[in-house]
């Protein structure tokens, strides 16, 4: 049995890629910025993919003719987006999210599919948001997409089993600290091998990451429920937070 590390550790973004970043994720990612009023930014506009990935939104934005940095701290999901961007204009950082550092650079923030929250410290979650604050030019726009907190109070059940060809993996939530943190136990199944992980992360409801962004310096913060616009309310599927920094 191999066991990996959390988000910080290279070995669990290779082992579990194909789970995480399947095919059918890339052209949602594509679906998404062709209908979504959310995503639908000025032409040429500079991005900055916060926690990019293989690139899921990186590579159709800079195509779509947007000037995009990809940002990440795994060499190997930088190294799968470069493939999958070759001849496309992309500028790929590796660099931690807390860290990185272009004031006044960019036109949008992207941080997509729950990639806030890793860090243990609860302030290095809010030093994040100052970061996606200070990356932006003044009138920018920061969009983060997470699963919420009540979308999440739905979904935690039993364990889940995932197939992907011959390969299984059986994922096992359990609600910490009073719901402030989410422990995913996940175990891959390949053949006679078998890998596990361990994941915890901070979870956020909508009046809490409203707050926090508010404390990072954005104004006229909004709160959807789905990448279409809908209310942030029972039928919401996402938690999707677009805030602007103000001149």
């Amino acid at each position: 049995m191999t066991r990996t590390g959390g988000f910080q550790d290279d070995d669990f973004w290779t082992e579990f890629h194909d789970f995480l970043f399947s095919e059918q994720r890339h052209e949602q990612a594509e679906e998404l910025l062709d209908t979504s009023p959310l995503l639908d930014f000025p032409q040429g506009a500079r991005v900055l993919d916060l926690c990019c990935g293989p690139g899921v939104f990186t590579v159709p934005l800079a195509r779509r003719g947007h000037r995009v940095t990809g940002v990440d701290l795994s060499p190997a999901m930088l190294d799968r987006a470069r493939k999958r961007s070759a001849g496309d204009r992309v500028t790929y950082v590796r660099a931690d999210a807390r860290e990185y550092e272009a004031p006044g650079r960019f036109d949008v923030v992207l941080n997509m599919f729950t990639s806030f929250g890793y860090f243990e410290d609860p302030a290095d979650n809010a030093r994040v948001l100052r970061t996606m604050y200070t990356c932006l030019a003044p009138g920018g726009t920061l969009v983060l997409d997470l699963a919420g907190k009540e979308l999440l109070a739905r979904r935690v059940t039993p364990p889940k089993v995932v197939r992907r060809g011959d390969d299984v993996m059986v994922q096992t939530d359990t609600v910490l600290d009073e719901w402030a943190r989410l422990r995913s136990d996940w175990v891959l199944v390949r053949g006679e091998r078998v890998t596990r992980a361990t994941l915890t992360w901070f979870v956020y409801s909508a009046v809490e990451l409203r707050r926090m962004a508010e404390e990072a310096g954005f104004g006229r913060v909004e709160v959807f429920g789905g990448f279409d616009g809908r209310p942030y309310d029972e039928n919401a599927e996402r938690l999707v937070l677009r805030a602007v920094r103000e001149a």
